[in-house]
């Protein structure tokens, strides 16, 4: 059995789809972070089956809802004095820029490369998104 150690300040990122942690990882920018961080691949969930998990050890001072856009089912636990103060799930941002790219070779983002990459929420319920610019829809891979 793994034992990774408890946190007495900091952020779980819990609930993660199986194998999405490393691009949330590198999305966060956390290997710039001077703290520690764990990564659990593939837990056991008897919710998913399998999931993937993120511990900070430290406080993370950022919008974290914008990760509801690469995968809905996240939860954030905020961690203080080895307690979990505050649980919550994520909140689909409005709009998002940077962190979705658009896929369609037609849009002008594909030939102004400096243009940002804008994506406006169209359907709440199903979560889709969709490129300011040309329309497309945005899909989980």
């Amino acid at each position: 059995m793994l034992n990774i150690g408890g946190l007495n300040q900091g952020v779980v990122i819990d609930h993660i789809e199986a194998g999405g942690a490393m691009k949330i990882y590198s999305y966060l920018n956390l290997e710039k972070l001077d703290c520690s961080v764990a990564i659990i691949k593939n837990a056991k969930s008897n919710k998913m089956g399998k999931k993937d998990i993120i511990k900070i050890d430290g406080n993370l001072d950022m919008d974290l809802d914008i990760l509801g856009v690469l995968d809905r089912n996240i939860t954030i636990n905020i961690i203080e004095n080895g307690e979990i103060k505050r649980k919550r799930n994520l909140n689909l941002p409005d709009k998002v820029t940077n962190i979705i790219k658009c896929k369609n070779p037609r849009c002008i983002t594909s030939i102004e490369q400096d243009l940002p990459h804008i994506f406006k929420l169209t359907d709440t319920g199903k979560g889709v998104y969709r490129c300011v610019y040309c329309e497309q829809a945005f899909k989980r891979s």
